[in-house]
């Protein structure tokens, strides 16, 4: 656990990588993306809530979002990023979040500058902002807290989101950033890249920027290095792949009723075997046999 928060530290310090993190919502995801060659996992709480087909508005507590992550922690050897929307209430509950959230192994937690209950930052309405001075004080809470000092906070900045302006966004960036946030996240929902690009033009603080390009597709790698953004987190994209084959497997299930029209969509035995760790206990349960046959 500490070596999963060194390791994030270590990508972050190194000036020739991007990191690239994918969402999650159980340690089945988390699996994946280390499997698929990805740097960290976002245990993302627009997943999480998805998962229990509850809205991403502050519904479910931390301790639902904490146990989905503390899982991905003991599945899989990445780095594991968690999205703690507003810190789950006032200073107070920071404290106690940063407490808990270092405690069960996580390299990182993000928390955003609405106020709480917040809305998931694509739905249209309620997108309100607590001022900066009082989020700073979250931010400091969640410093002045961590034991680790490899244990980062991301201070998530949605005044772009909430239809501020760009030295809005600015301002509550360099005072976070001031605060002693680790890195800064800068969200937006516009279809291009060009308002990340400028507040990254504009960004003159050595605090690293990390960026979620849900809604602006086209962005690829060579303009994230090129605009100075150390992290990039795929927040939902995996969700949402296998809610449409699922859909896409049932249907067909249900409109023929033959198993054998779904095959070719399915993962083999072989591979959910390999995914549950089958394979390792069948070898770890002979090599004992062998020793107790050998003590004999």
């Amino acid at each position: 656990m500490i070596s999963q928060r060194k390791t994030l530290k270590d990508l972050i310090n190194d000036s020739t990588k991007i990191i690239r993190a994918v969402g999650a919502h159980n340690a089945l995801g988390a699996k994946l993306v280390e499997i698929n060659g990805f740097d960290a996992v976002w245990a993302s709480g627009f997943e999480i809530s998805t998962a229990y087909a509850r809205p991403d508005a502050n519904i479910l507590t931390m301790t639902e979002f904490l146990y989905a992550a503390s899982q991905m922690v003991e599945a899989t050897n990445l780095p594991i990023i968690a999205d703690c929307d507003t810190g789950f209430g006032n200073v107070n509950n920071v404290i106690r979040m940063v407490k808990d959230y270092e405690k069960a192994g996580i390299a990182a937690v993000c928390i955003e500058d609405k106020l709480f209950p917040k809305m998931n930052s694509f739905i249209s309405t309620r997108q309100n902002l607590i001022c900066t001075e009082e989020f700073c004080n979250k931010i400091s809470a969640a410093i002045n807290t961590r034991v680790d000092p490899n244990f980062l906070v991301i201070a998530r900045v949605e005044a772009l989101i909430a239809g501020y302006s760009m030295n809005e966004a600015l301002e509550r960036a360099v005072a976070y950033s001031e605060s002693g946030a680790d890195m800064i996240l800068i969200h937006s929902k516009q279809k291009d890249p060009s308002e990340i690009f400028e507040f990254c033009k504009k960004w003159t603080h050595k605090t690293p920027i990390v960026i979620v390009p849900t809604t602006y597709t086209s962005l690829n790698l060579v303009q994230v290095k090129e605009h100075n953004i150390k992290m990039v987190i795929y927040a939902n994209q995996a969700l949402r792949a296998s809610i449409k084959a699922v859909n896409k497997v049932l249907s067909t299930l249900n409109n023929t009723g033959i198993l054998k029209s779904i095959d070719s969509e399915l993962a083999k035995m072989d591979e959910l075997f390999e995914l549950q760790g089958m394979n390792e206990m069948l070898a770890e349960e002979k090599l004992y046999q062998l020793m107790s046959i050998q003590k004999v």
